[in-house]
Parts: structure tokens; sequence; C-alpha cells
């Protein structure tokens, strides 16, 4: 997290058990106020596998009695979403209703499940023609320059004013730093740049963390070209493609007709939630088992 480290106040937390590391909390201050993380894409509390609830039970209780003893009114927590867990694991969630927690956002992404895929519609197999039929291109590529300057920054800016989460020097960093986990699909007209996607991957999942394409998508059927391939053969072998958020206005509106395009190569929501507490109400914790 350090690329973005001028941007956050770091406040993250280890948790030890008799002089072990068992688990992590990435989060930031602001205030008398922590969050975990406004810089990360999900967070929450980090978990070794083997710990069972007992001892998630304590973590979270002298999480929230430490954060209150340091002076910190409010917790504000990220939830992994499900698809990304490795394994099941909703004792927060549970620990969450104790402790009165309240829900302050939800985002909903848009993910196939392809253990079961949905059918991808007709309307995006007529993109996928005309792309074939135009000889379009499909590459993945080490750089990134191109797909920043050339599309994704004018397209941000024209259509939304704004820029993306990361610039070009901080995904370039991130890339080479996780290569294996970075990925750069743009697809060529010839020799012009006029689609691409960039990809976060892990053992299980690919999460599409930017998509854009120039103003001829439609006529040349560039992004259902593009993520054709990626969901039926690039990622066919993954568990879960995620196509992220579409929500707008801190998670209370929907971007209709990108969240239907995601829809249509058969992705279904999955609920990302945030909620706050009260970090005194780690007493509620105090008396769980009978």
């Amino acid at each position: 997290m350090d690329y973005h480290s001028d941007r956050f106040q770091d406040h993250s937390l280890l948790i030890y058990q008799k002089g072990k590391l068992v688990g992590l909390m990435p989060m930031h201050r602001d205030g008398d106020e922590v969050y975990s993380h406004n810089g990360l894409s999900y967070g929450g509390l980090l978990l070794q596998r083997k710990i069972k609830f007992k001892e998630i039970l304590s973590m979270f209780s002298s999480v929230l009695k430490f954060l209150n003893q340091n002076g910190f009114q409010k917790l504000h927590l990220k939830l992994i979403p499900k698809i990304y867990q490795l394994y099941p694991s909703d004792e927060i969630d549970y620990l969450l209703f104790l402790s009165k927690a309240q829900m302050y956002r939800a985002g909903l992404l848009c993910t196939i499940d392809m253990r079961n895929p949905i059918k991808i519609q007709s309307n995006r197999i007529e993109g996928v023609k005309k792309a074939q039929k135009a000889r379009l291109v499909i590459k993945e590529e080490a750089f990134f320059k191109d797909f920043w300057e050339q599309i994704l920054i004018p397209n941000l800016s024209q259509r939304h004013d704004a820029k993306p989460v990361h610039s070009l020097e901080e995904i370039e960093l991130l890339a080479k730093r996780f290569p294996d986990h970075i990925r750069q699909f743009n697809v060529y007209d010839g020799e012009t740049l006029v689609a691409g996607a960039t990809i976060f991957e892990n053992h299980h999942l690919a999460h599409v963390q930017y998509i854009s394409a120039n103003t001829q998508r439609q006529q040349l059927g560039s992004l259902d070209y593009l993520f054709h391939n990626l969901i039926t053969d690039r990622y066919k072998d993954k568990q879960y493609f995620d196509f992220g958020v579409s929500d707008e206005n801190k998670g209370l509106q929907i971007n209709e007709g990108l969240l239907y395009w995601k829809e249509t190569f058969g992705g279904r929501g999955v609920i990302q939630q945030s909620y706050t507490i009260d970090t005194k109400n780690h007493s509620l914790l105090d008396a769980v088992f009978v």
C-alpha cells in the first residue's frame, strides 16, 4: 500500500497471539475514526485459515477495545466480498450483528461463476462477429502507457470528468511488483489501439480493474470481442470472473447501461458491504458463549 501512503495516514494493525502473528487489519485514520482501508478495493480483518470462531471473537473484540482505549470512536469496516474468500468465513458478519454495527454502504459487484456460467447473450455475440469481420486483434502486453494515455484517461475525462484511481506511474509500479497478478489486454484495429482492459487476478479469480474503448466500440464490437475471449478462453479455468461494481453516488445509484452490459455476459450480483461500529461496543462481545 505504500505507493499511495501520501494520501492516507496509516493505522494498520497486526494481531498476535502468544507472540505469533494470527491476523491483520489494513487501516488508516481520519481524526478520531479509523477506516479499513479506503485505498484498497477490499479489506477487513484478514485471518489465517486455521483460526476458529472463539479466536476470531477474541481478536475482533481486542481490536475494538484497543481502538477505543486509544481515542478512536468509530471503526468503518469494509468487508471482503464472499467471492474473494478462500474459505467460508462469515464470523465477522455475525460479530457485526452482536456489536450493533450499522451498514453505511453497499456496492454491487457483477460476477460470473465460471463453474456454472450463464449463456452469453446473442447481442454480445453479434459484437464478437463484428470484431472478427473487422479483423481486430487481441494482445496481452507488458506495458500500460498506450492504454492509459490513448484510451483510459481521455475517456474518463470526457465522459465522467474523472481520472483513473491509479496513475500510469502507480499501475506500472504495481505491475512490476506483482507481475503475475496484474495483466493488460489491448485490442487493435490494424496498428490502432481501440480498446483494452486491466485485470487483477489471483489463483481463483480474475477482477476487471479498468475497461475502456474508443468511440467506435459499438461499430467494431471491440469490448464484446475482448471480454468474450477473456471469459471463454483466457480465464475459463478461474472460479470467478468479477467485473467489479457499477454503482455511483457512494453506492446509492447504479449505472444501468454498464451493469446491463456486464449482465449480458452472464454476470450476476454479489454485494460488498461496509459497516460502522462504535468501538465502545466491544463490551457487547464479552458474554457471547453460554
